[in-house]
């Protein structure tokens, strides 16, 4: 007797979600042998050959969503990322010197990343780049090409060439820790499982391509965009990045309680700044208390007053 129900498909979506989510390894392989076994249940007959066929097409589009993202894409989406930023904020030009200032802090920084495969730390596809954007908003974004945005209003409300360093290690760490990438997968992952549902109900509208389903994953980029100008990341993975910089500013020398001084300041200025940060971070109260608590051995040789004049004479 062939089966045609659909009472198998809200189990088979809490299974792929499950094992998706918490085991990736393990959904690849359960995917893979349920299309098999899919297939093979058509083909003799034991179920409706539509419904083996929506098994098999929802398998397929699971797979496109476990698909790793190799330096190079994650290069590439950055670069489309930062083409948005780029739509809503103009680069300001006018102090080059300042532009090499800031990549020159930036190099020092990523020259100390831990490069350690066990916590994900990597090089980026193209390097990292810093640029200053024309506006007075208290703002910073990075995208996972390794392109890292500054507003005017960020670098006047530094008072040290140790802060900015601690604005750009925070943004650096949101990189390496791959927030925005984790973000489409995650994404990915579960539109693959709207669509499954849809596929096995028999939901998906008549004449709709196989490959007009799978351009949903196209609009991965309007949700990290939407995630970095709107929702911000979480709470947790701010903290996250913060416990980066710190090891981040340490490694190169820089005064790791800058980065709770750059937060002091950001919590002072930024009344007199709507958005930005205030949109899309945890308070920075919130975030000074977490990275006190995490400062512990991070302690240097204090060297700030080396820094100070290059740090006036770049801000001219």
């Amino acid at each position: 007797m062939k089966v045609r129900t659909t009472h198998f498909a809200m189990p088979l979506m809490l299974i792929l979600g499950i094992l998706c989510l918490v085991m990736p390894g393990a959904c690849q392989s359960f995917i893979d042998a349920t299309g098999v076994s899919a297939a093979a249940a058509g083909k003799a007959g034991i179920i409706d050959q539509d419904f083996a066929d929506a098994i098999v097409k929802s398998g397929e589009q699971m797979r496109t969503a476990l698909e790793e993202i190799t330096p190079e894409q994650e290069y590439y989406i950055g670069r489309a990322v930062g083409t948005v930023v780029l739509t809503r904020y103009a680069i300001d030009s006018s102090r080059p010197v300042l532009t090499s200032y800031l990549n020159k802090i930036l190099a020092a920084l990523v020259i100390n990343i831990p490069l350690d495969p066990q916590e994900g730390y990597h090089d980026v596809y193209n390097g990292y780049h810093a640029v200053i954007l024309d506006s007075d908003e208290i703002n910073a974004f990075a995208t996972s090409g390794g392109h890292i945005f500054v507003t005017r209003g960020l670098v006047n409300s530094a008072g040290s060439e140790d802060a900015l360093a601690a604005a750009l290690a925070h943004e650096v760490a949101h990189i390496q820790l791959q927030h925005g990438i984790k973000a489409i997968k995650t994404d990915r992952i579960l539109r693959a499982l709207r669509y499954t549902g849809a596929s096995i109900t028999g939901a998906i509208t008549e004449g709709t391509s196989l490959e007009e389903l799978t351009d949903i994953f196209d609009e991965s980029i309007t949700d990290i965009v939407t995630t970095m100008f709107n929702s911000g990341y979480s709470r947790d993975q701010e903290f996250r990045a913060d416990a980066l910089a710190l090891t981040l500013l340490a490694a190169a020398g820089y005064d790791p309680q800058s980065l709770p001084d750059m937060l002091r300041s950001l919590d002072e200025n930024q009344p007199k700044f709507p958005g930005g940060f205030n949109d899309t971070h945890p308070a920075p109260k919130d975030r000074i208390t977490n990275a006190v608590r995490r400062l512990g051995s991070k302690s240097v040789p204090d060297t700030r007053a080396y820094r100070r004049a290059r740090f006036s004479a770049a801000l001219k």
